[in-house]
């Protein structure tokens, strides 16, 4: 029952944006199985925010987390070197939708967490979110900087810019 409790306490703090609210590059929404959640983001867009992306953090907000943008899609691997945090690792593709979830990756592990081919952005969040929140492939992820000719969940015109 204790469980039950603190899943709905995290489901309701991340579910407090409704579906309409506007796209911005601060935050994330990640829809799966009839639900739909955000995340506040720092963005790694550039080489030097993606090589150190949460490295020596000791903490990350619940509802936080850390977007990686590549300018193209690729192969997308990540270790936890220098990482005090377990974090899950979000894999999706140019369109928004999700790869692959790499659960629960071990702190100050230097073994590769490979996403896969074909990966565009790249979102890390408290470790064992996404299976508390059922967060699994097929999932769709809306951010402005996804191109909204080719987003499965574009933000709305007025918002994407």
């Amino acid at each position: 029952m204790r469980r039950e409790g603190a899943l709905l306490a995290v489901i309701a703090c991340l579910a407090g944006a409704p579906a309409a609210a506007e796209c911005a590059p601060e935050v994330v929404d990640i829809r799966s199985a009839g639900s739909e959640v955000r995340f506040s983001v720092e963005l790694a867009d550039t080489p030097d925010t993606r090589a150190r992306g949460l490295m020596y953090r000791e903490e990350l907000p619940r509802s936080s987390g850390m977007l990686f943008i590549y300018d193209t899609p690729q192969r997308a691997t990540f270790w936890m070197e220098n990482t005090p945090l377990p974090l899950d690792m979000l894999f999706f593709d140019e369109t928004g939708v999700l790869a692959g979830v790499h659960e629960n990756a071990e702190p100050f592990s230097r073994d590769v967490i490979d996403g896969g081919d074909g990966i565009r952005y790249v979102l890390e969040i408290n470790g064992g979110m996404a299976g508390m929140l059922g967060i699994a492939p097929g999932a769709e992820l809306r951010h402005p900087a996804i191109d909204p000719g080719i987003a499965v969940w574009p933000c709305p015109a007025e918002d994407a810019g």
